[in-house]
Formats: C-alpha cells, sequence, structure tokens
C-alpha cells in the first residue's frame, strides 16, 4: 500500500512539473503551454499500473529570453496568414483584441498592394503597447503577433525577445546603454516585448531607465525596417509611459486593451487545460467551480485572470493525487477525473477524509 501511494504521488507530481515547464509560468503561453525542447523524461508507471496520459500541449516555441546564450537563428518558414487568423480566434475571449489585430492585418496587406501599385503610402508603424492587468495574454498576443508580421514580409525571422526592466537597465553609468542595445540585437527580425515597460519612467530623471529609453528610441528608428518593439503592462501606467518622452508618443500609436476575462472564459480556460493534460472535469464540478472563479476573480490583479485559472487547475491535480494516493486500487478513468472535493482545500477543523476529527 505505502508503494502504491508512493507511486501515485510520484506520477502526479512528474505530471504537475512537466506541465510547469518551459512557457508554462507565461501568459502568453499564458493559456497554451508550449513542449520543452528537450521533451522531457518520459514518465514510465508502476508494474500492473493503469496508464498515465502523457502531457502533450502540442505547437513550438520561437521566444528567446534576452541574456541567453547568443545562437545562430535561421529565419524560420513563413507561415500562411489564414491560418494565423484561425489561430487568433480559436483563442477564448479577447474579442476586442481579435478585431484590432484583423484590422491591422487588412491595413498591412492593402500598404503593399498599394506600393505594388506604384500608389503613395503612409508610413506605418507597427510598434504597439498593450494594456491590461496579468494574465489577460498580452504575451500570448505578442508572441503571435510576431509570427503575423513574418507571414506578412515586414519580420525577417518573426521571433520573439521578452524582457523587463532588468533586462535593459544595468547599475553603472555607460552599461544601460550597452545592455539594452544587446537586447535589441537578440530582437532584430523579430519583435521585442518590454513587460511591465513603466518601470523605465517611473523612478525619476536621473535614473538609468531614461537611458535605456533614448538608446531604444534610437535603435527603433535605426531598425525601422525590421524590428517591432511591444511594451506591456498596467492601463494608466503605460498612458504615462508613453506620454513620458515625445519620443515614445510618436512611435506608438498603436493601442490594444485586453480586458479581463469572464468567468465563463476562465472555465472555458480550466476546461481546455483539463482536455491538453489528459484530465476531465466532473460534471458536478462545473457550479462549485464558477463560483470559486467568481470570488477569487473580483481581485483580478490579484488572482491573475489565467494565470489564476493555471494554478487552481494545478492546486486541483495536486489535491487529486493526494486523494487517489489513499485508495487501494485507481483507475485510468479516476487518474483523468477532478471532483469538486479538488478543487478547494480542506476547511480548518476536518480531517483529510473530510469529517470531523474525533476527541
Amino acid at each position: 500500500m505505502a508503494d502504491r501511494k508512493a507511486d501515485i504521488i510520484r506520477l502526479q507530481n512528474e505530471l504537475i512539473r512537466e506541465m510547469s515547464r518551459k512557457n508554462l509560468d507565461r501568459v502568453g503561453n499564458d493559456l497554451w503551454g508550449r513542449p520543452p525542447a528537450d521533451g522531457g523524461e518520459e514518465l514510465t508507471p508502476p508494474p500492473g499500473y493503469p496508464e498515465v496520459p502523457r502531457i502533450d500541449f502540442g505547437g513550438g516555441d520561437a521566444r528567446q529570453q534576452a541574456g541567453a546564450p547568443e545562437e545562430k537563428r535561421e529565419e524560420a518558414p513563413k507561415e500562411d496568414i489564414e491560418e494565423l487568423k484561425k489561430e487568433l480566434h480559436s483563442y477564448i475571449g479577447l474579442e476586442v483584441v481579435k478585431a484590432e489585430v484583423e484590422s491591422l492585418i487588412n491595413l498591412v496587406k492593402v500598404n503593399k498592394l498599394r506600393k505594388q501599385h506604384d500608389l503613395p503610402t503612409e508610413d506605418l508603424s507597427l510598434h504597439m503597447v498593450f494594456s491590461g492587468n496579468p494574465g489577460t495574454g498580452k504575451t500570448m498576443i505578442a508572441r503571435l503577433m510576431s509570427r503575423i508580421y513574418r507571414s506578412l514580409g515586414i519580420l525577417s525571422k518573426g521571433h520573439l525577445v521578452e524582457v523587463d526592466r532588468s533586462g535593459l537597465v544595468a547599475g553603472y553609468v555607460g552599461q544601460t546603454a550597452i545592455k539594452t542595445k544587446e537586447a535589441v540585437d537578440k530582437a532584430l527580425g523579430g519583435v521585442l516585448f518590454i513587460d511591465e515597460a513603466y518601470a523605465l519612467t517611473t523612478r525619476g530623471p536621473q535614473d538609468y531607465g531614461q537611458e535605456a529609453v533614448e538608446t531604444l528610441l534610437k535603435n527603433m528608428e535605426d531598425h525601422r525596417d525590421d524590428l517591432v518593439v511591444i511594451a506591456a503592462g498596467y492601463v494608466d501606467l503605460m498612458n504615462a509611459f508613453v506620454h513620458s518622452n515625445p519620443g515614445l508618443e510618436s512611435r506608438f500609436n498603436r493601442f490594444l486593451y485586453f480586458p479581463d476575462y469572464t468567468v465563463e472564459e476562465m472555465l472555458a480556460i480550466f476546461e481546455m487545460r483539463c482536455d491538453k493534460a489528459g484530465y476531465r472535469l466532473d460534471g458536478d464540478a462545473r457550479e462549485p467551480l464558477k463560483e470559486i472563479l467568481a470570488n477569487e476573480s473580483e481581485d483580478n490583479i490579484g488572482f491573475g485572470n489565467a494565470r489564476g485559472v493555471r494554478n487552481l487547475f494545478e492546486q486541483a491535480v495536486s489535491r487529486q493525487a493526494n486523494r487517489l494516493a489513499k485508495q487501494e486500487t485507481v483507475t485510468r478513468d479516476e487518474l483523468m477525473l477532478l471532483k469538486a472535493e479538488d478543487l478547494e482545500a480542506p476547511e480548518e477543523g476536518a480531517d483529510e477524509g473530510g469529517g470531523p476529527e474525533a476527541d
């Protein structure tokens, strides 16, 4: 019995670990994780145990973290724009964002057609500001935009490099410009995604963040034909960021607002995670889950929208493991089923079986 309990806990912990690998801690990924580059370790059930479904999140990840060891990046083949639009519209929620992205695609396509017919065209500024609370899909859409721009011939590589203040600002005079330029060089041919970009301009005129902004603006001009910058953060703070510098105002004139997810959308995200990870939500657990989501998301910043859903899912998987570890035998169906009791921790004063402790 002890061995079987240990085996179940080991397998479920391995499943949780695999789900958290690589990009699952980012929204962008924020909703649909990408597979580990190395494939991960194959999970092997103990003898006589039912097969545990292997997690497969599908897709690939072109993102490269700034500061990672430099490697030669080959140009990825252009993806079909219609397939990318299908992917865009498959995302849960984000209806306003989808419409804005679709409109931008149409604008770029028509602008290219005018050039082909020797008609005058306006220079398009494709740099963007993404504003919204955490977990609303900003990184995910930025990653898709890099692929869309590659498909449209705007960018030569179509990868995404993600940084924040620490990836651009150094602690000594003169080093910030070098650090920012290194981040830009990694992003050339793709998208430089600056998360919490407002942190570059909120610490006063003597802060090195101002040097990062000036270096960034120069490089945006120098590489305007093969670099797109997307700055992201909270709505009010991002408005202040853009208006803090005339150069930022002139280069960032496209704003996409990412609203918080509704309870129904978060429920759909939870069920999608179940499906992709080889679980299914018990029918009796749907209403309790909706209540939990409604209560938790009253503070959308603290809960984190899709990130909060991910946390709830991983906690449910962990509680399911504790529940199944008490059983003598476990079926494949039981390994896949998340029940209402797996969604919340037992109340204080209750034993692990759910009943009050005996005196």
